[in-house]
């Protein structure tokens, strides 16, 4: 594929292009973020440079291949069946990948793109329909009143509370939560969050092409079509359903060993999500008998609290086994997160460690 050029069916805002000068500056008049991003995608070079989000590690920068790119794209394209002509509205940012391959998605499909505000609400004021967008859970929560103007979308940046995902029991717009990450281009398999008619719906299904494995530690292994076959290791804990489904357990470095016991932290997550409103999630720290203890964090105001009588009364009713069940609570006025808002997890425990 030409990548100076695009498919002759793309439009934007309503309007075709006879040449990515005439798309750039068309752009460059709405939105700076995406005209560099166009500058970047049309300069000739056979990559481009990204930063990564950071919500796992320290954030480092990648070239990304910009066929691989668009065979990502491609392979979106035949899951979710949006072709030529197809509508979509851009939300997010492309300043990250997941913005960026929104763009690159209607490039190369031929998609007719709108833009909205990059804001919290940005389905607020629009009164067309749309057959494709992407959001993160903070816009997707804002925008469940005039969600049904959007027929698919995809949900990605941080988990769906389990809140949420039981209000997207109502909608009739098909809803996605997205495994992936900047060096795959953003996503590789998606989980439906309402009507499900999976066999095990809590699983993650793969795009076409891809090939998933666990390696020694039980962690997912991926190959790609679009990966030069190169196998990309992650330090995601799964388990694995079929050759194409997979379900996310948790992250290999978060894992606590408290005692000998090993323990996700994620799961006990799962289990103590109807407890709060606002944000927590657990963590392991230095312990001189146990080698790690768990304990709660959540966000807002507080004393801490150690006391075995108030812990297991706060989470009364929480089906936790001993090991599971937080030694400490803390309270922390505000999580620390990457600049898409994923919580930075081992930096906004050593606040409490300081």
């Amino acid at each position: 594929m030409d990548l100076t050029n695009f498919h002759k069916e793309f439009h934007f805002q309503g309007h075709a292009f006879q040449s990515s000068k005439a798309l750039l500056v068309f752009v460059e008049k709405l939105s700076e973020e995406s005209a560099a991003f166009l500058k970047q995608w049309f300069d000739g070079d056979s990559y481009i440079e990204l930063q990564t989000s950071g919500a796992t590690g320290i954030p480092k920068k990648l070239r990304l291949s910009k066929h691989a790119m668009v065979a990502s794209a491609k392979a979106t394209g035949s899951f979710f069946g949006l072709g030529a002509q197809s509508t979509a509205l851009l939300c997010l940012s492309p300043d990250y990948i997941a913005g960026k391959m929104m763009w690159v998605r209607a490039l190369v499909l031929g998609w007719h793109l709108d833009l909205a505000p990059m804001n919290s609400t940005p389905l607020k004021d629009l009164t067309k329909s749309y057959d494709f967008s992407a959001m993160v859970p903070l816009q997707l929560n804002a925008s469940l009143k005039n969600l049904f103007r959007i027929k698919k979308l995809i949900v990605g940046g941080a988990p769906v509370s389990k809140d949420l995902e039981q209000q997207l029991q109502k909608c009739s717009t098909e809803v996605y939560a997205t495994y992936g990450m900047t060096e795959t281009c953003s996503h590789i398999a998606v989980k439906k969050l309402n009507f499900s008619n999976s066999e095990y719906p809590s699983c993650y299904r793969i795009l076409p092409g891809v090939s998933i494995a666990l390696d020694e530690r039980a962690c997912l292994t991926i190959e790609l079509p679009w990966g030069a076959g190169r196998l990309l290791k992650t330090n995601d804990l799964v388990a694995l359903h079929s050759p194409t489904e997979f379900e996310w357990l948790g992250r290999f470095d978060s894992v606590i060993n408290s005692g000998g016991v090993k323990l996700i932290p994620e799961q006990i997550e799962s289990k103590l999500a109807p407890c709060f409103e606002q944000r927590f999630f657990i963590a392991g720290i230095p312990d001189s008998i146990l080698g790690q203890k768990v304990v709660l964090l959540l966000e807002g105001k507080g004393e801490k609290i150690a006391s075995k009588q108030r812990i297991a009364s706060l989470l009364k009713g929480v089906d936790l086994s001993k090991y599971e069940l937080p030694k400490e609570i803390y309270y922390v006025p505000k999580f620390v997160e990457t600049p898409t808002q994923k919580i930075q997890r081992m930096q906004t425990v050593a606040l409490i460690l300081e």
